[in-house]
């Protein structure tokens, strides 16, 4: 009798658990009501669409992996980080480094998203357009426009290494050369990118059939050379010393190089294969119908291909009009979106490039907060990749901090924005591939920018199968959200960085330049204040939020496109 009461009891335990977990599952579908004003802090999991359901899983399954990360940062800036937030207690998260003022940027105020537009009273000058600041996009030749010669002098091949950016910035390059040397060019060849092993092409990229046509009346285009030149291809190149090949163009060749080197070989040969070629071109002394062409390449011809686009679009489409009441009820697909405005008034929200994979932050020598284990991994990688020849090696972390030259970390980079003024109802997109730490080293930006969302958060698995594994889709995808936001910020210089401030420059959109040689000073300061800090920010940024600045001497035309490539009227 014992043991039939041990499991009779037993049983009706584990049917009472049963019955009650039913209960807590279906209570939210029979009476949703109830739940309808946490719809924007708590999408549900089970509604099928990856705008509504991007926080449920992410957060516990998240906050469980980040606890088990070996390299979880202690938080660096204490006293920055308690003044943060309200601190919500929870037991798995990493602390952060700088917890005083953590802890002070979560005590902002929570205001509800009801307030669609997404600015709160104190952030509504944070979300002001920038003014008219009396230039214009200026990128058509000052020259009364002419015929393209009759007979082009041959074929110019290139191939291009990097990434995306850095590929981009090539191409335009590509395109001034073949202006120079009254040569066509064929569509330039992508090499494979060693560290991301992706293999897309320029037409997986971006619209050929734009690019050739905006620019048919500057440079002749060709997809593919001829078959008369079948033989000239990467491969050939590789396996000898080949006449046809130029591989001696010095960095910021001047345009008289180009003419002086490689003009005779297409004379010669009908076609000049030029690699390597990334910086191949000076940004200096050189017509002005030519700067003009590169940004016209830059900012005109190249977008991207249909897929990207679009997918970009519902991306963006989601962050305007998250809210559930707007889903169309189906496979749950972003593209769904769309057609579901109605009369809601769009949410403003902010990009954030974060760049914070291992190759930075091994190459910047500095000391992220993950204890000794970190610090051994990174120096062994630092050694394995540069051999010694990391120039930042010899400093200390606390010299390279004073100086403003150590990455800012997820957590630096929240403190900025609630300094700033961003608070926890603010709508943040993440542009990032991999983040070196995992969800542990972003655990404490998401606890002061709970909204924040990325292309997996948003996209379906079958939305993001085409650009799946490929980093120059996925930053295909970043860019071009970045270019729809309504603010743009990066955590740390670099490619994407430089070409984003550009392009926004150009458009004359809001982009916030942190300023490093401020904030390294800022974080070393362990007893600063949350309003010594907040001041100091805020006064140190308030001429770094996308104002005109003209390009100097050697500077790229790309991150400076004022006053090559924009008119002051």
């Amino acid at each position: 009798m014992k043991f039939h009461y041990k499991s009779s009891y037993g049983y009706q335990t584990q049917r009472g658990g049963a019955l009650a977990g039913l209960f807590v599952l279906l209570f939210p579908v029979l009476l949703p009501s109830l739940f309808s004003p946490l719809s924007h802090a708590s999408p549900s999991m089970f509604s099928g669409s990856a705008c509504d359901a991007f926080w449920s899983f992410e957060l516990v399954y998240g906050s469980y992996k980040m606890f088990h990360e070996w390299n979880a940062p202690k938080p660096r800036h204490l006293p920055l980080l308690k003044s943060a937030l309200q601190l919500q207690k929870d037991p798995n998260a990493p602390k952060p480094r700088h917890l005083p003022l953590f802890k002070s940027a979560l005590q902002r105020e929570y205001v509800s998203q009801s307030l669609s537009s997404g600015a709160t009273g104190k952030q509504s000058d944070l979300w002001v357009p920038l003014a008219d600041q009396g230039w214009r996009p200026c990128v058509e030749s000052a020259k009364a426009p002419s015929a393209l010669p009759q007979k082009s002098q041959g074929y110019i091949q290139i191939f291009l290494d990097g990434g995306l950016n850095q590929q981009r910035m090539g191409i335009c390059d590509a395109v001034a050369v073949a202006k120079i040397l009254n040569a066509t060019l064929v569509i330039p060849h992508l090499e494979v990118n060693p560290v991301w092993q992706d293999s897309s092409s320029f037409m997986d990229i971006f619209d050929v059939d734009h690019f050739i046509n905006v620019l048919k009346d500057d440079i002749s285009i060709v997809k593919e050379l001829p078959d008369e030149y079948f033989w000239s291809t990467r491969e050939y190149y590789a396996t000898a010393i080949r006449a046809t090949r130029i591989k001696t163009a010095p960095v910021h060749a001047s345009a008289n190089w180009y003419l002086e080197n490689v003009l005779p070989v297409l004379q010669s040969y009908g076609i000049a294969a030029i690699s390597p070629f990334s910086h191949r071109l000076t940004f200096d002394n050189l017509p002005m119908d030519i700067q003009r062409l590169r940004c016209k390449a830059n900012f005109q011809a190249l977008i991207f291909v249909p897929h990207i686009r679009e997918l970009g679009d519902a991306l963006v489409s989601c962050l305007r009009y998250p809210s559930s009441k707007n889903r169309v009820l189906g496979n749950g697909h972003l593209m769904d979106y769309i057609d579901a405005y109605n009369k809601q008034e769009p949410w403003k929200f902010v990009v954030l490039h974060l760049r914070f994979d291992k190759d930075m932050a091994a190459h910047s020598a500095c000391d992220f907060g993950g204890g000794k284990a970190e610090k051994l991994a990174l120096a062994k990688y630092r050694q394995m990749i540069w051999q010694g020849r990391v120039l930042n090696s010899q400093f200390t972390d606390e010299e390279l901090r004073s100086q403003g030259r150590c990455p800012l970390t997820p957590e630096e980079i929240g403190l900025l924005l609630a300094a700033l003024g961003f608070d926890n109802s603010t709508r943040l997109y993440l542009a990032s591939h991999k983040v070196y730490g995992g969800e542990a080293r972003i655990s404490a930006l998401r606890r002061l920018f709970p909204l924040m969302e990325d292309k997996k958060s948003l996209a379906s698995s079958e939305e993001r199968a085409r650009i799946k594994g490929k980093a120059s889709l996925l930053a295909a995808l970043d860019y071009y959200v970045s270019m729809h936001s309504d603010i743009f910020i990066s955590a740390s210089p670099g490619n994407m960085h430089n070409a984003l401030v550009g392009h926004r420059t150009y458009e004359n959109s809001k982009t916030i330049r942190p300023n490093m040689a401020l904030l390294g000073p800022l974080f070393l300061n362990k007893s600063m204040s949350w309003s010594d800090f907040q001041q100091a920010v805020v006064e140190g940024h308030e001429n770094r939020q996308g104002q005109i600045r003209l390009r100097k001497i050697k500077q790229s035309i790309y991150t400076y496109p004022a006053p090559d490539c924009m008119c002051h009227v």
